[in-house]
Order: structure tokens, then sequence, then C-alpha cells
């Protein structure tokens, strides 16, 4: 299993005989070009695409000037990583051409070649159960809302709900995924009911955009194809092929090899792939899944505020000059004084349990919570593994347009200030001074140093329910029971000088205590 969440940089792992078989897929040799490739790497592969024999190396050279020589290596070293150029000899010198099964694929997407199904064959369904882009964008939210609302809490989110914010349980693959990637741990049993707890790396995650999320439980999956006795490049080929499908049409299921289908199947779980039962002969790409491998800002943007949740911040600078206190889900909108109490417009209950992993909440309104930061509700969150930092960059990401309005004055007070002060200091530009000393903070210092202090005071000071053992008779009785701590995994802490040891568990210790007591008497005895 994966101990951390993957990115782009798996792809690097792969082996050069895996990535040729990789390539032999022509969405796939689409989606390296689109997604990973530099703008110079992708100038370069055309330059190469329809060249009959090698290019020779002094040629890249004529291509880039002198002064961007690093640029150039940079791109010619990144196409040899994903192994999609190979060094040759020429007689004049060394050559670089394209890898045969990559450069196929792509003269094959350019040019309409190759199999008619490799990029999906393309169904009308009956026009009673044809699915609009709305619908499939609602779908789509609802099983992405539904895998962030379990990692935040189901518990503390069930409490938070209002009528008709009903999520849809992630199903036990998605589970098994999040559990993969130490984005949560599970405590309880099947029987009883399991209680997620959202891990450091969970928080992070959380915080991403929608697209690097996918993509990080995408290549858990991808990493963990083996336990499900499935071929990783298969899984990743078919990732790539329903990535390059078109966001409102339906395609057929007929194409599909046996392994294919079951990976679809696991794809419905993330929200990628809508089918209206699992017999239906066709399937939709959702927008989480035409914006797999997209390079287009826009296109992101549109599927982040389309399907992303309210965990998901405003990236235009705009929301920073809004006037209005009801500022929307993704905007900032959140105020937080240096008493502690803390102010959040926003109705989203996604956003209202987040916040709840370390925050005191007090009141819910219609369109905003009040609460109080505390050291046990911070400390409650430190326990789980979030990080003072990251609680610190959660306020600052999601802060309210009025606390940035008021940090950027204060910023521009204090550089005024320090210019004046440095005015007569010879040798010494007062602008550069100020620019160079000074930030911009909207989190008030009171409160960053405060969290983490608390996280100090956390780390440092551990306590532990257990059991101390002392009073032993002898040296060797001594030694031999914390031995058999210590063989069995209670042992927490021991003084050999006070002849004294803390345990989590004693039930075994007793048992052993009292059988080494019989074999002693037995032993004497004789």
């Amino acid at each position: 299993m994966a101990e951390s969440l993957q990115s782009w940089g798996y792809l690097e792992e792969l082996q050069g005989v895996e990535l040729q078989k990789l390539y032999k897929s022509p969405p796939s040799a689409l989606a390296i070009f689109r997604k990973l490739l530099s703008g110079l790497s992708k100038h370069f592969v055309m330059s190469m695409l329809y060249c009959p024999r090698p290019t020779p190396l002094a040629e890249f050279e004529l291509m880039v000037k002198a002064s961007h020589a690093k640029d150039r290596q940079m791109a010619l070293d990144q196409l040899r990583r994903y192994h999609i150029m190979r060094e040759t000899t020429l007689k004049s010198g060394k050559a670089l051409t394209l890898v045969p099964e990559f450069a196929k694929s792509l003269r094959q997407v350019l040019g309409g070649g190759g199999s008619g199904y490799s990029f999906g064959q393309v169904i009308t369904p009956p026009s009673s159960e044809a699915v609009s882009v709305e619908d499939l964008d609602d779908y789509a939210r609802q099983q992405w809302e539904g895998i962030l609302g379990y990692m935040v809490g189901s518990s503390n989110l069930a409490e938070l709900q209002q009528p008709g914010e009903e999520l849809v349980p992630p199903s036990q693959g998605v589970i098994e995924l999040l559990k993969a990637g130490s984005l949560i741990t599970v405590h309880g049993t099947a029987s009883r009911g399991q209680i997620p707890t959202i891990t450091k790396d969970g928080f992070a995650f959380v915080l991403k955009d929608v697209n690097t999320q996918i993509w990080a439980l995408l290549f858990l999956y991808v990493d963990n194809a083996d336990a499900f006795e499935m071929d990783k490049i298969e899984v990743l080929s078919f990732i790539f092929f329903v990535a390059s499908l078109e966001l409102g049409l339906a395609y057929s299921t007929s194409t599909l090899t046996k392994t294919e289908k079951q990976i679809l199947q696991d794809l419905l779980g993330l929200g990628i792939v809508y089918q209206p039962n699992p017999t239906a002969p066709y399937f939709y790409p959702t927008r989480l899944a035409t914006t797999l491998t997209s390079s287009s800002t826009t296109a992101l943007t549109t599927a982040s505020q389309t399907l992303g949740s309210s965990l998901q911040p405003n990236s235009d600078l705009s929301a920073v000059h809004n006037t209005s206190p009801h500022q929307t889900p993704g905007s900032g909108f959140i105020i937080i004084e240096t008493n502690f109490r803390l102010y959040a417009y926003t109705s989203s209950s996604l956003q209202i349990a987040l916040l709840s992993l370390f925050i005191a909440l007090r009141s819910r309104h219609p369109n905003m919570v009040t609460g109080k930061m505390t050291k046990q509700s911070v400390q409650r969150a430190i326990q789980t593994g979030i990080t003072a930092e990251q609680i610190i960059s959660y306020l600052a990401t999601h802060a309210h347009p009025q606390m940035k309005r008021y940090a950027a004055a204060e910023l521009s007070r204090n550089q005024a200030r320090q210019v004046a002060l440095n005015a007569s200091s010879a040798g010494v530009t007062p602008e550069a001074t100020a620019n160079a000393t000074l930030q911009l903070k909207v989190i008030p210092d009171t409160i960053m140093d405060q969290i983490s202090l608390w996280q100090m005071e956390r780390d440092r000071i551990t306590s532990n329910v257990g059991f101390l053992l002392k009073d032993f008779s002898s040296q060797s009785e001594y030694a031999d029971i914390c031995r058999y701590a210590d063989e069995t995994g209670v042992l927490l802490w021991s003084d050999d000088k006070r002849r004294c040891f803390f345990v989590t568990r004693v039930e075994g210790v007793q048992s052993f205590i009292k059988e080494r007591r019989v074999r002693e008497q037995a032993r004497m005895g004789a």
C-alpha cells in the first residue's frame, strides 16, 4: 500500500518498458503531451514527429538561443525522463529520435488514423434515458462532496446538515483508497459502525483544488492495482482514455475489456463517470473526467467552480475587493479576532464541519456560524495529526476580504513608518529595506503565536493511560518482568535504578507475574 499521496512524478518512477507499453495507447500519448510536457518540450516533439531520420543534437542548439541553453537542456532532460526521446549515434555525431510507440500514437491522434475506437464509440441512448450536462455536474458534485464529507467526519457532518443536504456515502472501495493514502484513520468495527478521523495528510488534501484531489486518488488506485489483480499500465491507460472523452456524450461499453469494465465500476464511486445502472450498455464521462488532462487554466477553473465544494477557496483576486460581508462559499469568509472569536460567513455543512475540527462552535445562523478557538479545540486537532502551520494556512487562505484589506492597509502604514525611519540612513534604500523586512499578515500575530505554542505544548508533553509497576523483591524479578513487557509491546518507560516501569496494558504482565511466582515456589520446594 502507498504510504503517501502520489503526484505526476509517479510516471517518472515507471520503467522504460512500462512507459513504452503505455504509449501504445493514443489517448495516453496525448495526455502526456498535453499535461506534462513544457512548451519547449512540445516544440521539440513536433519538430521530430514527422521527421524520418534522427535529429542531430546540434540542431537543437540552433532552435534555442544560447542565453536559454539551460531551458533547452531542461526540456531535453524532461523528454528523456519520460522515455519519449532516445539518443542514437550518426556519422556526424550524436542525435535524438522519438520513441516509436509514442511517435506512432501521437501521429494517429493528430492524423485521425489507427483504430476507430481509440477514443471510444459514441452512441445515442434512448431519449427517455438521456442525461444533460447539468445532471452530470450534479452527480459528480454529490459523489465528490460525499467523499470529502466522509473525510471531515460523517458524525459531525450529520449534526450540521440542514434538510435536503444529505450527502452520498462513499463506496467501500473509495474508503479503502482513503485509508491506503493515510488520508483517514478508521476506528470501530463493521458491526458497531466505523468512525473516520481525518489525518494531517487528509487535512492538506481537502484544501487542494479538485483536479489535484482526483489525481491523488487515481494514482493511489493505480499504485494498488496489483491488489485488485490488475495491470497498473492497463489501469493508467484506461484513465487516460476516459480523460480524452467529450462531456455530454454517451459511450458504448461493448468495446471495453473485462478489466476496463471493472475499472469503470470503480471510477463510478469517484464521480468520474456516470452509468444509469451496472448493466447499462453505455456510460457518460463527467466534468471531473474531461478536465483530468486539460492544461487550460480556464477549463480547470470552470471545473473547480462548477464541481468544487465550498472547501475550495476562490482564486479570483477581485473577491478581495468585495465589500459584502456575505460571501459565496468558495470565497474568503472567515473573520477571527484577537480574542480568538471566529465568525464564518458560510452555510456549507462541509465547511462548518471542517472548522469544527479546531474551533469550538457556539451558534449557527442561516448564513453564518460563530465559535471560539480554544486550547482544547486546537490540541484536539493536533492530536489527529493536523499541524499548527496547516491551521494558520487555512485561516489565512479563507480569510474574509475585510481582513485582507485591513492587513494590506496595516502593511502600508508600517512600510511608510519604516521608510521614514530609514530616510536619513546613508547607503540604504529605504523602500528596499521596508519591502525586505515587512510581510502581509492577514492573521494577527497573537493568534498565530498562540496556535504554535499550543502545538509545542502538546508535542512536549504526551499523556498515556496505563499502569505503574514497582516494589519488586529482587533485581532478577524486575528484569524478567520488564523484559516480558518490552517483548509484548506494552512497555512505555522503565527505570532500572528504582526498579519500576510503566505499561499500557497490565493483564498479560499480571499473568506472567503469577506464572513466574508459581515456578519460583515449585523450584524452591524441590
